[in-house]
């Protein structure tokens, strides 16, 4: 028969731990206490220089990190081309107020206004047609003047709720 080490215990310990998702205390209490002390030590000496290792493993990826963020950082190329850029988005900025602030673009956006505002006076009576036309005839069609046939769909929908004044 030979002597198993601590280790060897331990590792044996964890294999089993796997297997069976932990070890149980009627196994441990099973265990001779010289060997169960020894396997603990073992194990307990493998957390921490697993422990160590994670810590060590850490320090290094930070490290490294810093040192990648260094790269970019220090990098005088890298900073004027990001330096351009801010100068041409700001240009950019200036350019779009300078627009936005233009008769045209003011005439434009009026104009636009305006015709949103037909747009949506002649979607509600055209909805008021649609809706009449359907509840005569029943369908949901109806034929222009070229001879084609054009679709349309009923829809309700809920507005929101308006205060109406005491007086």
């Amino acid at each position: 028969m030979t002597t198993q080490t601590g280790d060897d215990l331990a590792q044996q310990a964890l294999a089993d731990a796997t297997q069976n998702q932990h070890v149980t205390p009627a196994a441990l209490n099973a265990a001779d206490p010289d060997d169960l002390a020894q396997t603990l030590t073992s194990l307990q000496n493998i957390i921490e220089r697993n422990a160590n290792e994670l810590d060590r493993i850490k320090e290094q990826l930070k490290a490294q990190r810093e040192g990648l963020q260094s790269v970019f950082e220090n990098d005088e190329e890298l900073s004027d081309v990001q330096d351009q850029a801010t100068a041409i988005t700001q240009k950019v900025k200036e350019r779009k107020s300078k627009l936005q602030a233009s008769q045209q673009v003011n005439q434009l956006k009026a104009k636009v206004a305006e015709l949103l505002e037909q747009k949506k006076e002649i979607e509600e009576a055209l909805n008021n047609h649609l809706l009449n036309l359907y509840q005569i005839t029943g369908t949901k069609t109806f034929d222009t003047s070229t001879g084609e046939q054009r679709e349309f769909e009923v829809r309700a929908s809920i507005k929101g709720k308006k205060l109406l004044k005491n007086e």
